[in-house]
């Protein structure tokens, strides 16, 4: 196949040239269906052009919006950052939640091998502490 160095090297400058086509395809996209500014009509006119002249599509579309691909990416970025975030927070606030009621529930079961509490009262902060009970004072 390769029938000398020359031909070799040229075989993989074709496939590294493909290769940057290809992740360049993708990279533009994703820039357009994540865009929010421009309908669907103009991305499917734009999806017909990167298909039928990929080339030339490519290169009309870096020049016309490319330079807004940054700005796209970055602000897609900071919107799942948030996301996660609230979902950190949200899972985090549970947590908490959890580990305060098992706090009571073992603070209630200390008084009650303490003595200081009957096992009817025991059971009323238990179900106070998982939020089942009306909160009642025991005293």
């Amino acid at each position: 196949m390769f029938d000398n160095n020359g031909s070799f090297l040229l075989a993989m400058f074709e496939f590294f040239v493909f290769f940057a086509w290809f992740m360049g395809l993708f990279w533009i996209f994703g820039d357009l269906f994540r865009s929010k500014d421009i309908g669907g009509g103009a991305k499917t006119l734009w999806t017909l052009g990167l298909i039928f002249v990929p080339f030339l599509g490519m290169l009309i579309y870096l020049v016309a919006r490319g330079s807004g691909m940054t700005e796209r990416a970055l602000a897609a970025q900071a919107d799942l950052q948030k996301q996660q975030d609230a979902y950190i927070r949200s899972v985090a606030a549970s947590d908490v939640s959890k580990a305060s009621a098992a706090g009571e529930i073992a603070s209630a079961k200390a008084l009650l091998d303490s003595g200081a509490i009957n096992a009817t009262e025991f059971e009323q902060l238990k179900a106070n502490a998982l939020g089942k009970g009306v909160a009642s004072p025991v005293g």
